[in-house]
């Protein structure tokens, strides 16, 4: 006898339903830190990226702001391990995007 066996046991006048987790709707989705726009040259044979850390969304939202990003400022990038890398020191111009997409950003170094 499984487990739903017994629960028809204990209540037989129960009618069993389908449940469906909701879906986080992603206009409902808020970032509750600043995401960070950092700009870094290490371990990149000097070639200068901006960093865009602290996405606390999924996988997919974090693809659809790179790709917006890199779209409208015409250069590459990619998203790894939670993190945009876009090419070029480009912070003020990532801030101004993120800032009219809603997001809070915060910049970090020079």
């Amino acid at each position: 006898m499984d487990l739903r066996d017994q629960l028809k046991n204990l209540f037989p006048e129960h009618e069993e339903q389908d449940f469906q987790m909701p879906d986080e709707a992603k206009e409902n989705f808020k970032q509750k830190e600043p995401l960070v726009c950092k700009f870094e040259k290490k371990g990149r044979n000097g070639k200068p990226v901006t960093l865009i850390e602290g996405w606390e969304g999924d996988e997919e939202g974090l693809k659809e702001i790179s790709k917006k990003i890199k779209t409208k400022l015409g250069i590459g990038g990619s998203e790894k391990d939670g993190v945009i890398i876009i090419q070029g020191d480009n912070r003020d111009k990532i801030m101004a995007i993120l800032k009219d997409m809603g997001y809070k950003t915060k910049r970090v170094g020079g």
